[in-house]
């Protein structure tokens, strides 16, 4: 099995493709291996999950970390292992860029395009949320959840708060931007999602009294989520009461709890026996549902 490894390293995916090796079977061989050594790139951070005890996971999840983000090689190869490692983090965040400029552009055109476009720049901004910021996109094809269309990896995730806009204003602004997504959708030169909500200031101050599920995650997503377009003045506004109301120290709580859970899960999951509950461990493994619902 390790002869595989000769001509140099290899991510969890190629691993498998090479060995023909059972997906959770190659994890535990490569990360308990003594005679080989793996780097991890990216960043891990956290996802709320209803399924999930106290609601905090890890992203990505053991299995996709394996699979596109973890370099293996043979004791020795520590050198060409980091090379390539650098190499896939640089085009992970190449990605991520990219993805950024595409939200930033598009919601430029609508924003400039539009007849009260400096009605809109002055009364909403718009804030790019998901792995992007975190520099973790990833362009794989997958199938978009409503029209079964493949797109290029990663959705968009675009949140506009409003604060003073009328109401028809608004419901303009929501037909503008689900034109451009069915477009960005349908283009085959784009075949990106992207995945939005309109809220005004009163409801995000609401959500980020951190109430419920929803609410939890409505603010974990406005903490986590970066300018893109708009109001300055707004953006600000909104970033002020993330931390009046204390969001980023219940995330970081929120995290650490998901830290220690993930270091947990590896343990069990290194260890355990053929005969082990299959069901229980893939439910440590991955997650059936990696994205996250922006409210």
């Amino acid at each position: 099995m390790l002869e595989i490894f000769e001509n140099g390293p290899l991510t969890g995916k190629e691993f498998m493709r090479e060995t023909g090796m059972e997906i959770f079977a190659a994890w535990q061989f490569c990360a308990s291996s003594p005679e080989l050594v793996h780097q991890t790139v990216g960043r891990r951070y956290l996802r709320l999950d209803q399924k999930v005890g106290g609601y905090a996971r890890l992203s990505p999840s053991i299995m996709r970390e394996f699979l596109n983000y973890t370099v293996i090689g043979l004791v020795g190869q520590e050198t060409t292992v980091q090379k390539m490692a650098t190499q896939i983090n640089e085009e992970i965040m190449a990605i991520s860029a990219r993805k950024i400029a595409l939200a930033r552009e598009t919601i430029a055109r609508i924003v400039d395009n539009h007849r009260d476009g400096e009605q809109l720049a002055a009364k909403s901004c718009f804030i790019i949320a998901g792995d992007v910021v975190f520099g973790m996109a990833h362009a794989e094809p997958r199938p978009e959840s409503s029209t079964g269309e493949l797109v290029k990896g990663s959705d968009l995730d675009i949140i506009t708060v409003t604060s003073g806009l009328t109401a028809e204003l608004i419901a303009d602004l929501d037909s503008t931007i689900y034109r451009e997504k069915y477009n960005l959708l349908m283009n085959p030169a784009s075949k990106e999602e992207l995945d939005y909500i309109i809220k005004d200031l009163a409801l995000v101050k609401e959500q980020l009294l951190f109430r419920d599920f929803k609410a939890m995650v409505a603010s974990k997503i406005l903490a986590e989520g970066r300018y893109l377009y708009g109001s300055e003045v707004l953006y600000a506004e909104v970033k002020k009461s993330v931390v009046e109301n204390g969001i980023p120290e219940k995330i970081a709580a929120l995290e650490e709890k998901a830290v220690l859970d993930r270091f947990e899960a590896e343990q069990e999951l290194l260890i355990a026996p053929p005969s082990a509950d299959r069901e229980r461990l893939m439910a440590l493994f991955y997650t059936t549902e990696e994205k996250e619902e922006i409210f």
